[in-house]
Formats: structure tokens, sequence, C-alpha cells
């Protein structure tokens, strides 16, 4: 165990086992990892390279454990086994098949009812795993969006999956509760006046990062209220993060976006999120050539356990 490769010199996340959807091995797995290394047309100059994303986040993955004393010295690899279920098999150019090959892959995670944790790649993979995600389910689903921007452009040039309009082919999901989407953190003159537009008229939830700082020290009552939109009138609950909805001193492998939340505001809801109960989750938009230290994707394993230790006390509060 933990010695095992994904590919190349690259290791089975957090020291799990390598596994496969094709036979048994994931059965006695908890947790799910897969990767999507994906970035479609939509790119800003030279900052790309997101679909080194996956790679880079296991890589660093190996120089922790799951251990927490800073909640109450919890383990999450004491309580949680882990499998890697290694990349979506994507095709470079090719937006639409590489969307119907992550749903179809989704799918068959969903089917097998552990919590899966997806890495990215651009933003654009959100969509058909929560697609995939409405079809498992018996009812509607809710989402909270962590993000500096709400990515819910109609199209970008005609891509209808680019990284900026996952959102508003989700607004058009019949099975998705367009009320019960929150889009929380969002900040910043990146953004464009027509998308706050298109999140009000669908009904959905928009908690800006002052409304988040302004709550202090009731950051958990916040998450509280955002987390009973989501789960209003839905069977289950997404959670969906892409790395600039935290400041960019705390994130510099990511879009380059300011006053955004600290690490620890985003660990604090990430926590709060999963121990109210999330059906899966992803993280998205790491950027390792843009981030010769590694911190952004070094951060993810951070988020991952700490939304893994929520869960944990989730789950023995039932």
């Amino acid at each position: 165990m933990g010695n095992e490769k994904i590919y190349g010199n690259t290791p089975c996340y957090l020291g799990g086992e390598k596994v496969s959807l094709k036979d048994t091995s994931f059965k006695d797995k908890d947790v799910l990892v897969y990767g999507v290394p994906w970035e479609g047309a939509v790119t800003w100059g030279d900052y790309t390279g997101c679909e080194l994303g996956p790679k880079a986040i296991r890589i660093n993955s190996a120089r922790y454990s799951g251990y927490l004393p800073e909640l109450n010295h919890i383990d999450v690899l004491s309580h949680y086994k882990f499998g890697d279920l290694g990349d979506v098999d994507v095709v470079p150019a090719d937006t639409v098949e590489t969307m119907n090959r992550i749903e179809d892959f989704a799918k068959k995670v969903w089917s097998t009812e552990k919590f899966p944790v997806a890495f990215g790649g651009d933003h654009g993979i959100t969509y058909p795993i929560v697609k995939a995600l409405s079809e498992e389910v018996d009812g509607k689903v809710g989402i909270i969006h962590l993000d500096a921007h709400y990515d819910n452009y109609p199209d970008y040039d005609g891509d209808l999956y680019a990284r900026s309009t996952p959102f508003h082919r989700i607004y058009e999901s019949e099975s998705v509760r367009n009320e019960s989407i929150v889009h929380m953190g969002i900040h910043g003159p990146r953004n464009q006046p027509e998308t706050g537009k298109y999140a009000k008229e669908v009904g959905a939830t928009t908690i800006s990062v002052r409304e988040i700082r302004q709550a202090g020290n009731q950051l958990t009552e916040l998450a509280k209220q955002a987390y009973a939109i989501a789960s209003n009138e839905t069977d289950a609950v997404y959670l969906s993060i892409c790395s600039d909805v935290l400041d960019f001193a705390f994130n510099p492998g990511g879009p380059v976006d300011g006053n955004g939340l600290t690490s620890y505001e985003l660990l604090e809801l990430v926590h709060e999120f999963a121990k109210l109960g999330i059906r899966g989750m992803d993280y998205v938009e790491v950027y390792p050539q843009q981030d010769p230290n590694d911190n952004s994707s070094h951060f993810v394993t951070y988020a991952v356990l700490y939304a893994l230790a929520g869960k944990i006390l989730g789950d023995q509060n039932k």
C-alpha cells in the first residue's frame, strides 16, 4: 500500500490503493479518488496547465498523513480507506466527447455509493459529474459552489462546455433545483454584470466574500445557512471548489484573484458542509506550471482531509 503508481512517477492519492471499477477492488474502500486532466479551449494568455493538476495533487499528497491535531486529533486514514481510480480518459481538443466520457465515468463512480473526490482540470468537469449524480439520485440535487466567479456564461465563443459555463448548463438541468444552488465566495471584477443577473434570474443564492468575511466568528452559522439552502427539497448536496475562491496570497497556483478567502476560512466552510452532509466533491483549477513551490496543489489535500474529518463527525451523529 502506498507504493502503487497511477502512471509514471505518480503515486496513488494519500497512499491509497489503485482500484478499478471493472472489478471488485474498490468494494472495501470508503473514498474513491479520480482525476480529470482536462483543460478546454478557454485560456487567458499563457495562463494554462490545469490538466496537470491531478498529477501534482497526487504527488504532493505523499507528504501527508490523515492526522489533524487541530480537529480534536482526528485521524482520517484510521476511519476511511482510499481507493484511487486513476484518471478519466479525456480526448484533447474534443470537448463533447470528453464531457460524455466524464459523465459515463462519474455514473459508475456514483453507483458504487462510495464518497467520490474528483480533481480537475478546469471547472467544466463539474457539469458532467453533477449530471451523472442527478441521474443516480431519486430526486433533485443541490450544489454549494465555492468560487470567485459564477462560471455561468451561456457559452464561450460557441463552446457550451468551457470552464466559464458549467453552471449555465447546470441551471438548464431539470434534475438540479436552481433555488438550491449556492454560489459562495463570489468576488472581484473578473465577473461580469450578466453573470450575477443569470444567477438571480434562476433563483440561485449568492453569498459574497464580503458576507463571509463579515460573518467573522459566526462562520459556522453562515455555513449552516448555506447548507440549509442547498439541502432544501433536494436528495443530495454536491460541493464544488474552484481554487480561486482563495485570495491569490493563499493560491499562487490558481487564477489571479485578490480579496478572496483565507485558507482558514475555506477549510472551516468545507469542514462544516461535510459534517452536515455532502454526497461528493471536486476541487478544480490548480495550475502547477504557475506555482514552482506547488503550494496550491499541496493545499488540496488539506481541503480533502478537512472535508472527510467533517464527514466522520456527520456519520457519527447520524
